[in-house]
């Protein structure tokens, strides 16, 4: 167990088999090494930084019918809503008078945010805000619209893969590719955006050998973002009955993430801190460096629900702002409030990087 470690942090990867043969044997002895070298690893590349993104949720209308997600387009009881761009740029003008320069818009993958209006929403927060990161997280759609609103100033897309395992994925995903998730990944990339992907620990049917397809894919593609949490079943979703997945398990893996892909940005997710008080500061302690704090309206907060019982529905942005940094303060880590770009991509304009 040593050796593999050791190899782990030096050489930045193991085999399919060294991975699952370490997961097999962790101790808790190991697993505090493990997160202790995530924690210097990630140091090394970005300090004692985490870094702040502003959460806007602007729709919770889906298309798709992914079997663990309460947005899923079967889930009749959703109170489904979605924020108009006046309400979408309020919601930034908040955070940015709250010290915010880095702001995520996601939502379900609503098609009646066409590219015209999304062009539209994006270029006004770069118009509004042009000290500040955009980024998407969208879904699923076409070259075309990527690249449309990468001109508009959108500078990153979170994407997750959710399965490197096309089993996996196509069992969870019904009516979706497997072949056009990994594709709009690798045209993101191509057009230049910072990249997120990840996956949820804890899936029904998810083996070691998954685990270890997912921390393989995220060395291949080495994107600039990684975002790995907990599944927490919805109870009006197929998978309801499922046990779920739990902060332990998921520690492992953020660890063993930011020791493969050593220069990412990785979120303590929200999900963390619901299953557990501390769960976002364990997630630090092991390797995560960024925080997404929620900016949407009260009234919507509560209806954006991929899981239940989500932590901080009831709190104003002021308040997320200062219990977050609080937190990481207390963690001995200092909040960052900048645009935080990934490590190794340069602060130039658009222009300056095509030229």
């Amino acid at each position: 167990m040593d050796a593999l470690l050791s190899k782990l942090s030096e050489q930045h990867m193991l085999t399919a088999d060294e991975i699952i043969w370490f997961l097999r044997h962790l101790t808790p002895d190991l697993k505090k090494r493990l997160y202790l070298l995530a924690s210097e690893t990630c140091k090394q590349y970005y300090a004692e930084s985490v870094y702040s993104r502003g959460l806007i949720e602007f729709s919770n209308f889906c298309k798709q019918d992914c079997m663990y997600c309460g947005l899923r387009r079967s889930n009749s009881l959703a109170q489904r809503y979605r924020l108009t761009e006046e309400e979408i740029l309020e919601c930034a003008e908040e955070g940015y008078q709250l010290g915010y320069r880095s702001f995520v818009l996601q939502s379900g993958e609503d098609f009646r945010f066409t590219e015209q209006a999304m062009v539209s929403i994006v270029r006004n927060l770069k118009r509004l805000f042009p000290d500040s990161a955009v980024t998407l997280s969208v879904g699923e759609r076409s070259e075309a619209f990527y690249r449309a609103l990468y001109d508009a100033g959108a500078d990153r897309y979170l994407l997750r893969h959710e399965a490197a395992s096309r089993q996996l994925y196509e069992s969870l995903h019904p009516g979706m590719s497997y072949d056009n998730r990994m594709n709009c990944l690798r045209v993101l990339k191509e057009i230049g955006y910072q990249v997120g992907a990840g996956f949820m620990v804890g899936l029904p049917g998810q083996t070691y050998q998954h685990l270890a397809e997912d921390l393989l894919f995220l060395q291949e593609f080495h994107p600039e973002m990684i975002g790995i949490g907990p599944f927490i079943p919805h109870s009006a979703t197929p998978l309801k009955e499922a046990a779920g997945g739990t902060v332990e398990d998921t520690l492992v893996m953020i660890a063993m993430a930011r020791l493969m892909v050593p220069d990412a940005l990785m979120p303590a997710t929200t999900a963390m801190g619901t299953l557990d008080p501390v769960g976002r500061e364990k997630a630090i302690a092991a390797g995560a460096n960024v925080v997404m704090p929620i900016l949407s309206p009260l009234k919507v907060r509560r209806k954006y629900a991929l899981y239940e019982h989500k932590i901080c529905m009831g709190d104003d942005p002021a308040h997320c702002r200062s219990c977050i940094e609080m937190r990481i303060a207390v963690s001995g880590y200092k909040l960052e409030l900048s645009r935080g770009d990934h490590c190794n991509f340069p602060c130039l304009s658009k222009e300056e990087l095509a030229r």
